[in-house]
C-alpha cells in the first residue's frame, strides 16, 4: 500500500529518498514525505499532499535538503483524509522520535487516549502519530535504547506495521520493524538503504537482507544488525536479487502497463523453464514430491483479485486433469470461514507480491491446521514465500504497473504445470497426452507475441470506439468464464467502466434484464465443448440490443454472424486458451484507458501490494 525508503551514508539522502519513492508510485497515494538529518543537526521534515512531483518542486528535487540519513514516505489513506498534516513523517511533540509507517494500528484509539492522559497532543488523524508517541513514551521512560523503546511499544501495538525510525540521540541511524508489512534493507559500499519493495533500491544495490515477522533492525552506514522482540541480536543471512534493474523502467514504452503486456512471452517461457528439464517438469526446487502429490486428496486455491482468477482457471485445469477436488476462495473470506480443512489436503496460496495481507492470514491459519501449504509468488523472500512449506516461483520480474498483467500470465501457466505434473504423479494421464500438452505449454509463449504483432493495431481501433460506455458484461462459460472476470476486472481497474463478469449460463437468472440498446458484451467463446452455448447466449443478448465483442480462436469464423467485432486466438488446446484470450482483453482495457485520459499505471483508489485488511 504506502512506500517506504530509508537511506544513511556518504552521498545526501534526500535525491535518494526521492528517487526511490518515485520507484514505489505505482504502490499508490495521495501524499508524500522526507525526513533528513544532517550529522547531529535537528532533522528537516518535509511533506506535500499530491503526487510526488510536489515535494521534488518543494525541494528542488531532494537538492535543498542537506543530510547524509533520511527516511521518506508515500501515504495511501487509511485514518485521516489525504493532506499535508496527515502525510508522514511524524514526530513526537519535541522531535524526539520521527518516522514513517506502512500498516493498520487496530487500537490505535485506545492508545492514543492513553497517551493524552500522559500529556501528548495529538495534531493528525493518523494511527502512526500514535505508534510514534508511543515510542518516544517509552525511551524517555525507561532511558532506555532505541531497541528497548520500540520493544516496548511494539508488544502494544496490535495490528501491521512496517516502521522506519529517527531518534534524535543517535544522528545517521534509522531503525526499523516489522510485522505483517513487507521490509527489504541493502548494504553496499558504506551505504545502506531501506524500503517496502524491491525496486526502490534495486538501482542501488542488490545484496539484500529481508526484515522477518517480529523482527527489528538497526542501520548505520554500510552496516545493519537484526534483534528479536526481546532485544536480543540475531544473525540473519543476505541474499541476492536476481532482477535486470532495467526491467523496472519502461524502457521506451509510454507505460509500464504497455511494456509488461509485451514482455508476457518471455517472462511466461521463463516460468515455464524455471521447472521444465530435459522435457519433462521437475518441481525438485518447489519441493513438492510426486508421493506428496499422490495423497493428497483436496486442494484450495486461495487468493485476492487477479490472483483469485487464475485460482478459478486453474480449478478447471487441475479437475480435467486428475481426480482431486478443488475449492477456489477468496482470501478475505476464507480467513474467517469456520469450515473444517480436510486432512491430506494442499492449500495454495497465490500473491504477486508474497505479501497479500488476507492470503498471507488464510497460509497461517493453513498451517495452524497441520494443512500442506504451497506458495504461487512472484517475490523471492517475501512473507509467503518464507512461511509456506513449499514455493513456486514466477519469474515476472518486477511488474511496476497497478493493474496486473505479466505476473497474472506466469501465475496461470504455473497453475497449468502444478496440474499437469499432478496428473502424472497420481497415474492418472497417458505419457502421450502428458508430451502432448507439455508440448502445447512450450507454444504459449509465441502464441501471446503473435497476438500482440497481429492484433494490437485492431484492438486499439475498437477501444477508441468504446471509450465513452457506461457499461460493460463479459460472459462465457468454463475457462472463458474466468478470463472473463480478469478482463472485467482490467476494465473496472484502469477506465473505471463499470463491468461485470457472468457466467454465460446465468444470464437468464437475472443479467439479462440489465442489457438495453448499445450495451456492449464482451463473449468469450474458446472452449469447442461449450461454444455454441456461449453463442446461443450472445444471441440472446443481441435480441435484446447488445453490441458484440466476441472473442474465440481461429477457425470460428461464423462468430462474425453474430458479433460486431471479433478477435481471433491461436488454436491450442482448450485448457490453456486462456493464456491467450486475456491479451486482447489486457490491451483492449489499456487503449480505453489511454483514450480517457487516465493515468494507466497509477489508478484512482487503488495499491499495488495490498498490505493491509
Amino acid at each position: 500500500m504506502c512506500g517506504i525508503v530509508g537511506f544513511t551514508g556518504i552521498n545526501q539522502a534526500a535525491p535518494i529518498l526521492l528517487d526511490g519513492l518515485s520507484k514505489l508510485e505505482y504502490r499508490g497515494y495521495d501524499s508524500a514525505g522526507i525526513a533528513v538529518r544532517d550529522g547531529s543537526a535537528e532533522a528537516e521534515i518535509v511533506k506535500a499532499k499530491g503526487k510526488l512531483k510536489v515535494l521534488r518542486e518543494m525541494t528542488n528535487d531532494g537538492n535543498a535538503v542537506t543530510g547524509t540519513c533520511g527516511i521518506g514516505h508515500t501515504r495511501w489513506a487509511t485514518h485521516g483524509e489525504p493532506s499535508t498534516l496527515n502525510s508522514h513523517p511524524h514526530s513526537s511533540d519535541d522531535g524526539n522520535v520521527i518516522a514513517v509507517h506502512n500498516g493498520i494500528i487496530e487500537n490505535y484509539q485506545e492508545l492514543r487516549a492513553k497517551l493524552i492522559k500522559k500529556g501528548y497532543v495529538f495534531h493528525s488523524q493518523t494511527d502512526t502519530e500514535v505508534a510514534v508517541k508511543l515510542v518516544d513514551y517509552y525511551y524517555k521512560k525507561y532511558l532506555g535504547t532505541p531497541v528497548d523503546a520500540l520493544n516496548h511499544a511494539l508488544v502494544r501495538i496490535r495490528g501491521s506495521y512496517a516502521l522506519a525510525v529517527m531518534f534524535r540521540d543517535y544522528p545517521e541511524e534509522i531503525y526499523a520493524a516489522r510485522k505483517d508489512s513487507p521490509m527489504i534493507i541493502g548494504i553496499k559500499d558504506g551505504e545502506s538503504y531501506l524500503a517496502s519493495d524491491v525496486p526502490a533500491i534495486l538501482k542501488y544495490t542488490r545484496n539484500v537482507y529481508y526484515i522477518g515477522n517480529l523482527e527489528l533492525a538497526r542501520l548505520t552506514k554500510g552496516n545493519v544488525i537484526f534483534f528479536n522482540l526481546d532485544g536480543e541480536e540475531i544473525q540473519k543471512e543476505m541474499k541476492t536479487i536476481e532482477w535486470d534493474a532495467e526491467a523496472a523502467e519502461k524502457g521506451g514504452y509510454e507505460h509500464f502497463m504497455l511494456k509488461e503486456i509485451h514482455e508476457q512471452p518471455k517472462v511466461v517461457q521463463d516460468t515455464i523453464n524455471s521447472v521444465m528439464k530435459n522435457g519433462t517438469i521437475s518441481f525438485d526446487s518447489v519441493g513438492l514430491t510426486d508421493e506428496d502429490m499422490r495423497s493428497i486428496q483436496q486442494i484450495y486455491i486461495v487468493a485476492c483479485g487477479s490472483a483469485y482468477h487464475v485460482g478459478v482457471a486453474a480449478q478447471y485445469v487441475i479437475e480435467s486433469l486428475t481426480s482431486v477436488n478443488v475449492r477456489v476462495e477468496l482470501a478475505s473470506e476464507f480467513r474467517y470461514r469456520k469450515m473444517k480443512l480436510i486432512p491430506d489436503s494442499l492449500m495454495i496460496v497465490i500473491s504477486q507480491s508474497g505479501e497479500t495481507a488476507d492470503t498471507l492470514a488464510a497460509l497461517r491459519m493453513a498451517k495452524d491446521t497441520g494443512i500442506k501449504t504451497l506458495g504461487i509468488v512472484n517475490v523471492v523472500g517475501s512473507s509467503i514465500a518464507r512461511e509456506a512449506d513449499n514455493v513456486l516461483y514466477t519469474l515476472a520480474g518486477p511488474e511496476i504497473s497497478v493493474a496486473t498483467t505479466k505476473a497474472y500470465s506466469c501465475q496461470l501457466v504455473a497453475g497449468y504445470l502444478l496440474a499437469l505434473q499432478f496428473a502424472k504423479a497420481r497415474g492418472e494421464i497417458t505419457d502421450a497426452r502428458f508430451d502432448q500438452l507439455l508440448a502445447e505449454i512450450n507454444t504459449i509463449p509465441e502464441k501471446i507475441q503473435k497476438i500482440l504483432d497481429d492484433d494490437k493495431e485492431r484492438i486499439q481501433w475498437y477501444s477508441a470506439k468504446i471509450v465513452n460506455i457506461k457499461d460493460a458484461f463479459f460472459i462465457g462459460r468454463g475457462i472463458d468464464y474466468a478470463i472473463g472476470m480478469e478482463g472485467s476486472l482490467k476494465l473496472k481497474e484502469i477506465s473505471y467502466i463499470h463491468s461485470e463478469a457472468y457466467a454465460a449460463g446465468e444470464l437468464k437468472h437475472g443479467p439479462i434484464s440489465l442489457i438495453e440498446d448499445n450495451t456492449v458484451v464482451f463473449s468469450i467463446a474458446t472452449q469447442r465443448d461449450l461454444y455454441e452455448k456461449t453463442v446461443s447466449n450472445m444471441v440472446e443478448v443481441k435480441s435484446r440490443g447488445a453490441k458484440l465483442f466476441g472473442l474465440t480462436t481461429y477457425g470460428n469464423y461464423a462468430m462474425e454472424d453474430t458479433a460486431d467485432f471479433t478477435v481471433y486466438i491461436p488454436k491450442i488446446d482448450d485448457l490453456f486458451a486462456g493464456s491467450l484470450s486475456v491479451i486482447p482483453l489486457q490491451l483492449l482495457s489499456y487503449h480505453v484507458s489511454v483514450g480517457k485520459g487516465f493515468d494507466v499505471d497509477k489508478p484512482r483508489n487503488l495499491a499495488k501490494s495490498v498490505t493491509v485488511e
